[in-house]
């Protein structure tokens, strides 16, 4: 409609004028079109699934069962991490990416890095060759402090989501301190740690996979930490 209310007659019979003329406006999407729908299905459950069941391959091998610590055991568990733990994760932080969900995609796509370097140190050693320590050290240095950056970047939509990457920190903080300290005795708590972090992984992957197929949060995830929403009981999905 033209700026000026005008009977039917009028705007029938009196030219408008080109300075009151208006553009017509291009039509205007619903509300769908002000907040994009996702190109793909929430990956997340698949990177995490693919991360519990890495972590399941290397069980055997942290807590020193001597069945595991074979070529073949260690050959087994490096094509595990390799397909699971790196596949998963690295397609699932592509889809989220491409769902414009940058704190997922971020971290499952340089997670998923971190488990095709376990493939080559597993296969590695298989073939006795061992990686290189300092080099690792350096590796766990940079990755300590990208995951406490991720953890408070996380504060912001889920406790439980805090709870999973507070884990990977002090799993990390074990590895350095073994290394740095020449402490193998903490080896035993590197596992205890990576135990956390599958069973983490299968809660929160569950829980989505849950409330996709309901409708409705089955298993609590809790509120964001920060942020105006600080406190809240927060759905699965978060």
């Amino acid at each position: 409609m033209l700026a000026h209310a005008r009977t039917k007659e009028s705007m029938v019979n009196e030219p408008v004028p080109a300075s009151e003329a208006k553009p017509i406006a291009a039509p205007v999407a619903p509300a769908a079109a002000a907040l994009e729908a996702p190109r793909f299905a929430d990956p997340t459950a698949l990177g995490l699934f693919g991360l519990a069941i890495g972590c399941a391959s290397l069980l055997p091998i942290a807590f020193g069962m001597k069945s595991a610590a074979t070529v073949d055991g260690l050959r087994t568990a490096a094509v595990i991490c390799l397909l699971f733990g790196g596949g998963c994760q690295f397609l699932a932080g592509l889809m989220s990416f491409a769902n414009k969900n940058m704190l997922g995609g971020t971290l499952l796509t340089t997670f998923s890095f971190n488990w095709v370097i376990n493939w080559w140190t597993l296969d590695g050693i298989a073939n006795g060759k061992a990686p290189n320590p300092t080099v690792g050290l350096a590796v766990d240095l940079c990755f300590i402090l990208i995951f406490l950056a991720m953890t408070y970047a996380f504060a912001f939509y889920s406790k439980l989501l805090v709870v999973f990457l507070l884990d990977i920190d002090v799993l990390y903080m074990l590895r350095i301190v073994r290394e740095v300290a020449h402490a193998p005795a903490l080896g035993l708590p590197i596992a205890i740690a990576s135990t956390a972090l599958m069973f983490l992984a299968l809660y929160i992957a569950v829980a989505l996979v849950l409330v996709n197929a309901s409708g409705k949060s089955m298993l609590p995830m809790g509120g964001p930490m920060l942020g105006p929403n600080a406190g809240g009981s927060g759905p699965a999905g978060h």
